[in-house]
């Protein structure tokens, strides 16, 4: 073992040392866009490294969003006090395109960016703030609808200000779906949609909805009168949280929700009474249009994801790198540096899995596409949303385990990126819910064979790895598995799905680390020989550990 004496310095940009993400814009990104990614992620890594993770400290412990329901003449105005600080992220955040360049131009290049591009912002963005995250997350879904779906009255109404970059007033976004009596099983909305002669109103109420009182303009299903019972009966409508001259629009909130984490996003009860709406889009195709925005809201998720991961990784090295213990610095250690490289390892494949699927969604929201293509999407999307979502909490716990009984302290930022990560498993669907469109996708579209036939391509792809065998016999053992599934009867589906879905996404996965130990070699080489080493349990008890092996090299 070889003893080490060197200490690690604290992170100052969060996008400088990321040899993962350098390497997926390169692969993704056209010249022009990479070189304007390149310096522009430069400053916002910066920027997210100092400034915002401060605010960020600040927020989750004393300045959280408040509720001011009544103005001084005890008239309900409904709004949401947040600190100077949080604006001024909103601020810096939303001018640099987060939204805004995938539906227009980048002035500087004449051209869009995509979501490779915003996704990347975002991943840093949820090294120090995934609360906040949440409103962007909200507003790229807003965009998303509005872009594809609105006719050019409401178009003209909305995008410009959802797409904002500084030019006019910035509408951030939200999308309201879960009621009291649904959550998750949305066929059961009641929130009424009334037409008076010219305009529809809204009355109801929507219990989780979050963004409350941030945002300029909600997208909102609702039941139009004498629509059909179940989810096929709900309306999309784009719903401003203002009137024209500045009162509120027929909206009240009840209360905001204390939630463990995310202290940033205010989440709340809001009450539709009489609010002025748009329908968006066909009126019969609510719950698809919402669908969609919902999958792009769980790409964000998984996003937020392994931007936590990350940012627990950093912390973690950090602190062994630079604690002594029993005479030694603790990265000198066999069980730290394991952790380490195992961490690193396991980070490094999913971020790179998570931008694979990020390229295909990027295809699919432009109708480039094939129709493999958009049910491979929505695969992917279901079971890495899940696999991250998990990962996450794994990582920030272990983080406050590798920090000792200073990481259960809130002078460190571990205990919040635990509290932050929690709600990823619950938002834009459980495991349970995850679980369940996997078997839709089975048995509407054979996804499952569609899922086996694209990973055996890409691992025929693949020319001279010496892992390829490894994963192949894993692909092989996968497609057992899946047919057995198909097989079962519909509760042995539900039971065993989760489990199915976590196999499918470790593929994916190994896939994924083999085509970059491929293409790349060297460190990338081993980093994928930790992960099937490590995720696959291929180490028998007493063999040389490769994460000890090669911890110098890749830590």
């Amino acid at each position: 073992m070889n003893v080490l004496q060197s200490t690690s310095e604290k992170e100052k940009n969060y996008y400088t040392n990321d040899d993962t993400l350098h390497k997926i814009l390169e692969l993704m990104l056209d010249e022009d866009l990479l070189d304007y990614a390149k310096r522009e992620l430069h400053d916002f890594g910066e920027l997210v490294a100092n400034e915002i993770d401060e605010r960020a400290k600040h927020t989750d412990r004393e300045g959280e969003p408040r509720l001011k329901r009544y103005n001084q003449y005890g008239e309900e105005i409904s709004e949401v006090w947040v600190n100077e600080g949080y604006k001024k992220t909103i601020q810096q955040t939303y001018n640099t395109g987060i939204v805004g360049y995938v539906h227009k131009e980048i002035p500087q290049l004449g051209k869009k960016g995509n979501y490779v591009y915003s996704f990347a912002q975002g991943y840093l963005l949820s090294h120090a703030e995934p609360g906040f995250y949440c409103p962007v997350t909200l507003t790229m879904a807003t965009a998303y609808l509005l872009d594809h779906y609105a006719d050019e009255d409401v178009k003209s109404r909305f995008l410009s200000h959802v797409c904002s970059t500084g030019e006019v007033e910035l509408f951030e976004g939200a999308t309201f779906l879960t009621e009291r009596q649904g959550g998750s099983d949305v066929g059961a909305n009641v929130v009424e949609a009334r037409f008076d002669g010219e305009n529809y109103r809204l009355y109801g109420e929507k219990y989780f909805a979050s963004n409350a009182g941030m945002c300029g303009v909600a997208m909102v299903l609702a039941r139009r009168e004498g629509a059909a019972t179940g989810s096929k009966g709900l309306t999309l409508f784009a719903v401003p949280w203002k009137k024209e001259d500045g009162s509120v629009n027929g909206l009240r909130i009840r209360r905001l929700k204390d939630k463990l984490g995310v202290r940033a996003v205010p989440s709340g009860e809001v009450e539709f009474d009489g609010a002025l709406a748009y329908v968006v889009g066909d009126p019969d195709k609510g719950i698809y249009y919402m669908l969609e925005a919902l999958n792009l809201s769980r790409i964000c998720n998984a996003i937020a994801s392994v931007g936590i991961m990350r940012r627990a990784y950093l912390e973690a090295k950090h602190y062994v790198s630079n604690r002594n213990a029993f005479g030694q610095v603790l990265t000198n250690y066999p069980m730290i540096q394991d952790s380490l490289a195992k961490f690193a390892a396991k980070l490094h494949v999913e971020v790179a899995t998570t931008f694979d699927l990020i390229q295909l969604y990027d295809a699919v929201s432009n109708g480039e596409a094939t129709e493999k293509d958009v049910i491979l999407n929505r695969l992917n999307i279901a079971i890495m949303k899940k696999e991250t979502a998990e990962q996450a909490v794994k990582y920030a716990s272990e983080a406050i385990e590798l920090h000792g009984g200073n990481g259960y302290i809130e002078d460190f930022v571990t205990p919040r990126l635990l509290r932050d990560a929690q709600v990823l498993t619950v938002w834009e669907g459980t495991a349970n819910i995850l679980a369940l469109e996997l078997i839709r996708l089975f048995k509407k579209f054979d996804a499952h064979q569609l899922f086996i036939n694209e990973m055996t391509s890409r691992l025929d792809a693949i020319k001279s790895s010496n892992l390829k065998g490894i994963v192949i016999e894993k692909v092989r053992s996968l497609e057992e598995d899946l047919n057995l599934f198909s097989t079962l009867d519909d509760a042995m589906q539900t039971f065993e799905a989760k489990e199915v879905a976590k196999k499918m996404a470790l593929v994916y996965e190994s896939v994924v680390a083999i085509e970059w130990a491929d293409h790349y070699g060297g460190k990338y080489e081993k980093l994928a020989e930790i992960y099937l080493e490590d995720q696959w349990q291929l180490r028998k008890l007493g063999d040389n550990s490769k994460t000890l092996q090669y911890f110098r090299e890749i830590i």
